[in-house]
């Protein structure tokens, strides 16, 4: 709980439309105020430093944010605003109450902008907002005017510290919502448009896919008012405001879910490679599957066989990816093929070289039935269909078909120019005269029709391309999908094309849903797709993951505070310094699990030296193992030293050390530990085994055998069972075990993150 006195600060403004100002996108609670405001919450503040929060609501660039003011203002003995920064506001004419954030510092004195969802809760009528005229006459009294009553309606706002919100209960205001994830979608809309709520308002959370769905927020825990949405972890209920509804809601969902009559379209479901699947899809709707796993190095091809009605179906695909998440649809789809079925197939091949099968996770697969402008002249009924994913391309079969379709002509043949077959010379004269009489060649796809069948009297040509076709139905879907005007309902992009529309829905549109690498929730893109940031363009994200990459993040590795699109480059920095770090020098014992200058947990080799803690001697031992060998005596050629040396040598296998865990090869007690025989009881026979380890001291490339502790044991040897791995070298294994203190999990970690590997 924050133990400041809490800041007391009122005033009575006049509201003005954002607009006015210039700000167009003021959404959620946030308020602005004018300067004078900040000048007045700072004098009624108490002197404090800052909390110290990593995260803030405001831009610290913004030289109208409170942070920005605050934080560059005087000496480190002023004024510090609490964070955040909350209002309470109340309309005087029908007493309406709301609580709201502050967004900046910048509206003229005298008035305040609220959002549309302020002004809606406090029940402010357009009428009742001051003009543009009264803003800049806001100082100019007529005393001799008549009209006081028509003075703008005038808003108190109170300074007031909410409670940080652990639990809210939101109720639907319609039955029916079921959107595919609500904590992705309420965390990016609370986060993006609230500092608070307040109890008994209407939010309005747009979804995804444009729909929109309004909650009443009805219970808060801690009880009260209004709670604060920000640094807090939030629980959330999401409760029907009765039985009814809630029974409504669930008829929904079900009817959604159940599988359809024998008259309607198919479920849809999951694509195998191995076999195929029949379905039917009525005029109008889609039938959606999902192909969740494929030889991905082979190409990949979706395949409708023995369709119904070869004019009617579309097949739409969409590899899904962190950038694309929509399903496949008409105006939205990366392969799309609305061409007639060919002998009833029709096909899409996508090589595995393609770009959209980057980090593909699955293959989403739509199949359209076209419905057309006038339903009474149309099919009605459900259209046919097979559908199978196989690997490899789709002309690999027609290949086959035209082979076997190829004739041999002889030497006594002759084409016919009406029908263009192959016939024998000696009855052309009579082939020809029947021909002419029941058969005409169409002069642009050379296709022989009888004379005045519905096939020759339907048939067409599209004046625009090289599209062509057999029936009045292909001739209106062939015009309607590729010759009418569409607009783009996210963005101001307009074409006559539905190929068209979906390369730029699925492209470059700002209305088109990514999974964000940041806050990673299914976002729209946004940008502008006409005249792109150079940024966006050269950091290969999207102009949402550019603007949310934007916030900052402890660096779990260093503690630097680093921008979360940044984060990737710095930690690359990081394993660039691991490559050319050296390795930490590590106690000569064989049977301790130390380093000469110590080791912190952020890596830091030669911790203890750099803090006045080093080993204190040049033989390589560590401060613990040469502890037991230093006197304080003037020994400048180490004849002591060597006689210490020696006398714990022979205590060593003379005596033992009596310590249980000892596995020392060359303690007494150590080799009983480990069933050895002794090595040396006597003095007499340990003295020759003694004597070459003693002139081996010089040489700190050779080891020693010193007893040490449990601990330090332990490390030691769960070091050398890491370095067995030969991953990472047994100096660093024993600086990772210092610095974890033998926690074997924490010691990969510590190695992955600082350790060079072999």
């Amino acid at each position: 709980m924050d133990e400041t006195p809490e800041l007391r600060w009122s005033n009575a403004y006049s509201v003005i439309p954002p607009v006015s100002i210039g700000i167009k996108n003021l959404s959620g609670d946030k308020i602005i105020l004018p300067q004078s405001a900040l000048e007045q919450l700072l004098a009624a503040a108490s002197p404090r430093r800052p909390t110290g929060a990593t995260f803030t609501s405001t831009d610290p660039f913004n030289p109208y944010s409170a942070g920005f003011l605050a934080g560059h203002g005087q000496d480190e003995n002023s004024q510090q605003l609490p964070h955040p920064l909350t209002f309470r506001l109340v309309n005087p004419k029908n007493n309406n109450v709301v609580f709201a954030g502050i967004r900046e510092f910048s509206a003229p004195e005298g008035t305040l902008c609220l959002s549309p969802f302020l002004i809606e809760t406090l029940g402010i009528e357009e009428a009742q907002l001051a003009s543009a005229k009264d803003v800049e006459d806001h100082h100019v009294v007529d005393l001799t005017a008549e009209e006081v009553a028509s003075e703008p309606l005038q808003i108190t706002v109170h300074a007031k510290q909410l409670s940080k919100g652990t639990y809210v209960r939101l109720r639907p205001l319609e039955a029916g919502y079921n959107p595919d994830d609500w904590k992705s979608l309420l965390e990016r809309y609370l986060r993006e448009n609230f500092t608070c709520l307040t109890k008994n308002t209407v939010l309005s959370v747009h979804g995804v896919r444009g729909e929109t769905f309004n909650f009443l927020a009805d219970k808060f825990a801690p009880e009260g008012d209004a709670i604060c949405v920000v640094d807090t972890d939030l629980e959330v209920d999401i409760e029907a405001l009765n039985e009814e509804q809630a029974r409504e809601t669930m008829r929904q969902i079900m009817t959604k879910n159940q599988p359809p009559t024998t008259g309607g379209s198919s479920p849809g479901g999951e694509l195998d490679i191995w076999k195929d699947l029949q379905g039917q899809v009525s005029p109008g709707d889609y039938v959606d599957y999902v192909l969740p796993s494929w030889d991905r190095s082979q190409p990949l091809t979706i395949m409708l066989s023995d369709v119904g009605d070869e004019d009617m179906l579309d097949l739409f695909v969409t590899p899904k990816s962190s950038q694309q998440r929509t399903v496949p649809r008409a105006s939205t789809h990366v392969f799309g093929n609305f061409d007639p079925a060919d002998h009833g197939r029709k096909a899409i091949s996508i090589a595995p070289s393609n770009v959209e099968m980057q980090g593909a996770e699955s293959i989403l697969v739509s199949v359209h039935a076209y419905h057309g402008s006038s339903g009474a002249q149309h099919q009605t009924e459900p259209v046919s269909y097979t559908i199978r994913a196989k690997a490899g391309h789709a002309d690999e079969d027609n290949n086959i078909d035209a082979m076997d379709g190829v004739q041999s002509h002889g030497a006594d043949e002759e084409q016919c120019k009406n029908c263009l077959q192959w016939v024998p010379k000696r009855t052309m004269v009579l082939h020809e005269s029947f021909c002419r009489r029941n058969n005409i060649l169409c002069p642009h796809c050379k296709s022989v029709f009888k004379k005045g069948s519905t096939e020759w009297e339907a048939h067409w040509h599209c004046p625009h391309d090289t599209a062509h076709g057999n029936s009045v139905t292909s001739k209106e879907k062939h015009d309607e999908d590729l010759h009418t005007d569409r607009q783009c309902p996210s963005c101001e992009f307009s074409t006559n094309s539905l190929t068209d529309l979906a390369r730029h829905r699925t492209s470059v549109c700002p209305g088109k849903l990514i999974l964000c690498r940041f806050c990673h929730l299914e976002v729209p893109q946004e940008g502008d797709p006409f005249n792109p940031s150079p940024e966006v363009a050269l950091s290969g994200m999207t102009a949402h993951e550019l603007a949310d990459g934007a916030r900052t993040t402890e660096c779990h590795l260093c503690d630097k505070i680093v921008r979360l699109r940044d984060m990737e480059t710095h930690l690359k920095h990081h394993e660039l310094d691991k490559v050319s770090r050296a390795k930490p020098q590590i106690c000569r014992n064989v049977n301790c699990g130390r380093t000469l200058h110590g080791v912190g947990p952020k890596g830091q080799v030669g911790a203890n030296t750099a803090h006045g803690q080093g080993p204190g001697n040049d033989m390589g031992l560590c401060s613990l193992c040469f502890g037991p060998l230093y006197v304080s005596m003037h020994d400048p050629e180490g004849k002591a030293l060597r006689r210490r040396i020696e006398r714990r040598y022979l205590q060593q296998m003379m005596t033992g050390c009596g310590k249980s865990h000892c596995a020392n090869e060359w303690c007494k007690t150590g080799r009983a530990n480990m069933g050895l025989e002794p090595r040396g009881s006597s003095a007499q026979a340990a003295l020759p085994l003694v004597k070459p380890l003693l002139e081996n001291i010089p040489n700190q490339n050779e080891p020693v055998y010193f007893c040490v502790d449990d601990a330090n044991q332990k490390r030691r040897k769960l070091a050398e069972m890491v370095a067995a791995e030969n991953v990472w070298d047994l100096e660093w294994c024993v600086a990772a075990a210092e610095a974890e203190r033998g926690n074997l999990d924490k010691m990969r970690e510590w190695l992955q993150a600082w350790a060079p590997k072999r």
